[in-house]
């Protein structure tokens, strides 16, 4: 069990109608998938399962799980047990596709630096907004998510576009509100990657990495 994830004594999880494999969709909210077991915190409409998903998965051998615009939603170092922890849920071989805001998008469209200090005004609490609205707690890049993956022990990190996916059944799958943009920069990152080998001394890089750079400066 990844440090920081913590799993509740709770029933059996609940298998796929037939009793196929799982396929998992964390932090579903409102938009639950037809066909896939549906986890969020909240006890809404559609919600299969009503559990905190940083405190780990009780399922085994699933055949997939999707992650929409979830993980910004956790602290950084929540985010990488909780990757860790898809990856032990899953079968092997299987995968995990997933959103986030893509933090180099918010960056370039934000703020300018040669604009009027009106427009600045704005700016400035847009970009905060970015960072803080919608209880986000950090943004990532790609390059960073990517390394997030491998160190969790993923490989075939790859990065998709909204509605697209080599895999069947990641087609047509995201339900959030999305915005024009660009290959070279889209406002918003979906990875998918399959699970691989543990990476310990990747992982136990990455964790020091965040205290060095992030985490020892926040605040007790």
């Amino acid at each position: 069990m990844p440090s920081g994830l913590r799993r509740r004594d709770r029933p059996p999880a609940p298998r796929a109608e037939g009793g196929g494999p799982v396929r998992l969709h964390v932090g579903a909210g409102r938009a639950p998938l037809a066909g896939w077991v549906n986890l969020d915190v909240q006890d809404l409409p559609g919600i299969d399962v009503v559990a905190d998903a940083t405190e780990g998965l009780a399922f085994d051998d699933v055949e997939a799980i999707f992650a929409e615009h979830f993980l910004e939603h956790l602290p950084v170092d929540a985010a990488v047990d909780f990757l860790a922890e898809c990856r032990r849920a899953l079968a092997p071989g299987a995968w995990l596709r997933l959103s986030t805001p893509n933090l180099e998008w918010v960056w370039l469209t934000h703020y300018h630096q040669g604009a009027p200090d009106a427009e600045k005004e704005r700016m400035a609490l847009r970009s905060n907004r970015a960072f803080h609205g919608w209880r986000h707690r950090f943004l990532w890049n790609r390059p960073l998510l990517g390394c997030a993956l491998r160190a969790c022990g993923f490989d075939d990190v790859r990065w998709c576009r909204w509605g697209e996916s080599e895999l069947h059944l990641f087609r047509g799958i995201e339900r959030h509100e999305t915005y024009e943009d660009s290959d070279e920069l889209p406002h918003v990152l979906i990875a998918e990657a399959r699970r691989g080998e543990p990476r310990p001394t990747e992982l136990a890089e990455l964790r020091a990495l965040l205290a060095e750079e992030f985490l020892g400066y926040l605040d007790d």
